[in-house]
């Protein structure tokens, strides 16, 4: 029903209609966020059990069609449709870099955070400079990683932005092989994102299927740290929480768990993870 209510969204010509009255736009504003929110919730879930291609051209439209759904809003409403659609191309970010597309991810990237600029919101810009360090991570850079993580320690800014600024700094110091640093980010990382108390009406930046992420990144960098018998230990704990539903996660840290399994000596208890993994990486 929601992939459905969803194209249907994706597919109106929105921008060609009529602009609604003011009135009209004040009353059918709470639902249409209401509904809009619940679709990007299931786009989420879609995302971890599907293809990330498959996602990309109706994630693309609905990013257009809220904008456009935005400028026919009224002054309250269009804020909160800007800034839901900044959330849908920041995702749709996300899915292009899980296809292997590192510049799309980027421009999507930016293009989140020109549209949360015109809601009024200047904080995803910093949010953007650890997503450049995420993928900069992933590409093996470890100064990069670090350099563009850094830049989101202000104190003005809210507590989950700078909590993922240090895991990706913790992470880039993995890279980098500094055991000390990794730690020390990471623990940091966990205090700030202990402390965040998101609004539940608002989505959420960054992953949302770790109930613990610190837990299970700090497995993923003693990994990079040359530490495998420990990154298994730590990733056999996290994975076992995984929720059921998020095979995308389930594949990613599993894999990962697997690997270092292998580099600790346990070749097949290693091929045994990786087997039972396959149906989810064939599937997303």
């Amino acid at each position: 029903m929601a992939v459905g209510a969803a194209s249907v969204l994706g597919a109106t010509p929105v921008y060609a209609a009529p602009a609604p009255t003011a009135a009209l736009a004040a009353n059918a504003g709470p639902y249409l966020l209401v509904t809009c929110r619940d679709l990007f919730h299931q786009y989420r879930r879609l995302g971890q059990v599907s293809p990330p291609i498959t996602l990309l051209p109706a994630l693309a439209e609905q990013t257009r069609a809220l904008g456009d759904l935005a400028a026919h809003s009224e002054a309250g409403t269009r804020s909160a449709l800007l800034n839901l659609s900044a959330r849908y191309a920041e995702f749709t970010g996300w899915m292009a870099q899980e296809a292997g597309d590192d510049e799309a991810a980027l421009s999507w990237t930016k293009r989140a955070v020109g549209l949360a600029e015109e809601a009024g919101d200047r904080d995803l810009a910093s949010y953007a400079l650890t997503r450049r360090a995420l993928i900069s991570y992933y590409r093996g850079d470890a100064a990069e990683t670090i350099s563009l993580a850094s830049t989101a320690r202000s104190p003005r800014l809210p507590v989950r932005i700078r909590g993922l600024a240090a895991q990706h700094e913790g992470q880039g110091h993995a890279l980098a092989g500094d055991y000390d640093a990794c730690l020390r980010d990471l623990d940091r990382a966990r205090a700030l994102l202990d402390a965040d108390h998101p609004d539940p009406a608002t989505p959420q930046l960054g992953a949302t299927h770790l109930s613990d992420p610190i837990t299970m990144i700090t497995g993923w960098c003693l990994l990079d740290l040359g530490r495998p018998r420990q990154a298994a230990a730590v990733l056999d704990e996290a994975c076992a929480r995984l929720p059921v539903h998020a095979l995308r996660t389930q594949a990613r840290y599993g894999i990962r768990r697997a690997l270092a399994h292998a580099l600790s000596g346990e070749v097949d208890h290693a091929c045994a993870i990786a087997r039972e993994l396959l149906p989810a990486v064939r599937a997303v």
